[in-house]
């Protein structure tokens, strides 16, 4: 379980690392190139979501997860069925979809890592992953009118923050699951008759 979770946020955090470069490295980008950015990303991330929630033993997370890439999947459709929205409208479904998106996982965050007894770090860090989700869209809903280039070194900003977060706990994920070994019970000694 540790190695697919661990790989999970690694493979998340590499996504949103790029991302950020990307959208950080041209902030003049155009709305429709921000827009099948965007979606390429939501698409990227609802799949690994998907694979999260069918690698999962217990229904809690599976819910939580398909819930995230659902959001996900929601957030590409719309941004992609529409390429032409004024930077309002692609500045407000960034937003609904980060406020959303953190909120799932705010929220999962308190479902499952109470459920499964987590470490207080590791659930601090899900609930304050949750919480600067949250943030960015709360300030994008508030804040419309930012316009896309904005909105580029914004988005560009998160999924730098974002992306280190994941590549930090997946690699602390990974390090702590391979120290991590099955207890055995200890076998009789049998003595020759």
């Amino acid at each position: 379980m540790f190695k697919s979770l661990s790989t999970s946020l690694i493979a998340r955090g590499i996504l949103a690392v790029a991302v950020g470069v990307i959208a950080l490295a041209w902030p003049s980008v155009t709305v429709l190139a921000l827009v099948i950015l965007f979606a390429s990303y939501a698409f990227i991330a609802a799949g690994l979501q998907a694979a999260r929630a069918f690698s999962s033993r217990t229904a809690g997370p599976v819910i939580g997860h398909l819930l995230l890439g659902l959001a996900d999947l929601s957030a590409g459709v719309i941004a992609l069925a529409w390429p032409g929205p004024t930077a309002l409208v692609l500045v407000l479904i960034v937003g609904v979809w980060a406020i959303i998106a953190g909120l799932v996982e705010f929220s999962a965050a308190f479902s499952a890592a109470f459920a499964s007894g987590e470490p207080a770090g590791t659930r601090a860090m899900l609930i304050l992953g949750g919480l600067a989700t949250i943030a960015f869209g709360v300030v994008l809903c508030a804040r419309p009118g930012i316009g896309a280039i904005t909105l580029a070194l914004l988005f560009g900003l998160f999924n730098l923050i974002a992306g280190t977060w994941m590549l930090v706990q997946g690699t602390e994920l990974r390090r702590t699951g391979k120290t991590l070994h099955p207890v055995r019970p200890a076998q009789p000694e049998t003595t020759p008759a």
